[in-house]
């Protein structure tokens, strides 16, 4: 019966059809709003509860660059209410008295391996470099994110850190998708995700793509195979761009996914954001030549040991840097390093911030920026505690395109804030607590707020070193 009534459908929608049009043929090849997700493993991030805090009698570095003595900070429901002076607290509201303490946003590592390279450090967790070709643009970093990497409660207790990029390595040209995280313990790296971050393009330039592979015989093994090889994938990416936007317009046959031009067609129509391991001025330089080539903007070249020299280049690209305060010399492209980097970034009006590369550093990023200061003011830079601030959280935020959701102490934002137990550009001082989204994850004073990854729980000194 069912035959039947399917031979019959054809003539019966052939007699009561009307002439068909261009318009028709058109509606009918329409794609689909969303033929393939740009999201796949969204994030599930919530929240921990927190109460009502005020805390009073402190030294506000707000994140904006301003300096609040004997001010307030009220938060509630996950958000900052009000900074000040004086600020009016509803009743029943849990108060903390920080005579003698500072108090800051929580710090934004914008460069940082945790979970991928975690610790300990042995081959079975090494996960950060997929250096099996000099393109790996379809490799994500979250798919090799360990929620129990230890990593992250030090970051957290001992460095005051509350957001984190984690990037692949730098072996390769383009080293795969970044991933953005609140600095909490999850199950799932998914559940670390921070909400509506942007994802980032990992790429680097310079010795690292050119020592792995020149070693096996393979292009690129100089820096002119370095650009030549990421400005055929460019072209690549662009002719991939064109076809899925002409799908998207028009319908028709579907193309044939491919996973790593799904990631260099996000960068290419501005969803996803270039992070560039990138060490020499002049390479910079013939990146952001590439970069207006086809297209597309860098957000922020990493490590810039040079970016002192193109300080006006990287101002007028709009394009950061993010740097550390001395490293230098460990190999040819870190030679010329500088002390006062950050800070003549800063006095040239470009956009600079600390970020770490390193677990151990990530621990003390404050200490980094108290150097850069010490640098900058032994030459004569003279840049104030406030406003250095703004390279622990509110640029790399920025850089992030999560500045309005946290980075400084502002109404509205996330609550993510540091209690120090003194001027955080002390070598003695160190966080006391700190909240994120206005939950305390971790208090000095209390055994039961010092976070333990489930790696660690049942081990010898499990929770005492944080």
């Amino acid at each position: 019966m069912l035959a039947g009534v399917a031979l019959m459908l054809p003539a019966c929608t052939q007699g009561s059809a009307r002439p068909r049009s261009a318009s028709n043929d058109a509606a009918a090849r329409k794609a689909p709003a969303k033929p393939y997700s740009r999201d796949p493993f969204p994030s599930t991030y919530h929240a921990y509860p927190g109460v009502p805090t005020l805390l009073t009698n402190v030294t506000v570095f707000d994140g904006e660059g301003n300096r609040i003595e004997r001010g307030q900070v009220l938060f509630a429901n996950g958000k900052i209410v009000a900074v000040g002076q004086s600020v009016s607290a509803p009743a029943g509201v849990t108060t903390i008295d920080g005579t003698g303490k500072f108090v800051t946003p929580g710090i934004v590592d914008i460069h940082s391996h945790l979970g991928d390279y975690p610790s300990p450090q042995i081959r079975a967790l090494s996960d950060g470099n997929e250096a099996t070709a000099p393109v790996t643009a379809d490799v994500w970093a979250e798919h090799s994110v360990w929620p129990q990497d230890p990593g992250f409660s030090r970051a957290l207790a001992n460095g005051g850190v509350t957001t984190l990029q984690i990037l692949p390595g730098s072996a390769n040209l383009f080293g795969g998708r970044s991933v953005v995280l609140k600095n909490v313990y999850a199950r799932t790296a998914q559940g670390m995700k921070f909400p509506g971050a942007p994802y980032g393009l990992k790429m680097a330039c310079g010795e690292n793509p050119k020592r792995v592979y020149g070693s096996k015989g393979r292009e690129p093994s100089t820096r002119m195979g370095n650009i030549a090889v990421d400005r055929a994938t460019w072209a690549r990416a662009a002719a991939y761009k064109r076809k899925w936007d002409k799908y998207d317009a028009d319908g028709g046959d579907m193309p044939d996914r491919d996973i790593a031009m799904d990631t260099l067609r996000g960068v290419l129509s501005g969803e996803i954001l270039v992070q560039n391991h990138c060490y020499r001025a002049d390479e910079m330089a013939n990146v952001l030549d590439m970069a207006k080539e086809f297209g597309y903007h860098v957000e922020a070249f990493h490590h810039a040991v040079e970016a002192y020299k193109i300080a006006d280049l990287l101002k007028a690209n709009n394009t950061c840097a993010a740097v550390w305060a001395d490293w230098y010399g460990f190999k040819m492209e870190s030679y010329d390093g500088i002390g006062e980097n950050l800070a003549i970034l800063e006095k040239s009006g470009a956009c600079g911030m600390i970020h770490s590369d390193d677990e151990n550093g990530i621990q003390r990023l404050n200490q980094e920026v108290a150097k850069v200061l010490a640098s900058a003011r032994h030459a004569g830079i003279e840049i104030s505690d406030a406003a250095a601030w703004k390279w622990l959280s509110l640029n790399p935020a920025k850089s992030l395109h999560i500045a309005d959701k946290t980075g400084s102490l502002v109404a509205g934002k996330m609550a993510d804030v540091v209690l120090w137990n003194g001027n955080p550009f002390s070598v003695y001082t160190r966080p006391e607590k700190v909240w994120i989204d206005g939950a305390m994850l971790y208090d000095a004073d209390n055994p039961r707020l010092r976070p333990v990854s489930d790696f660690e729980l049942g081990q010898p000194g499990s929770g005492d070193v944080k």
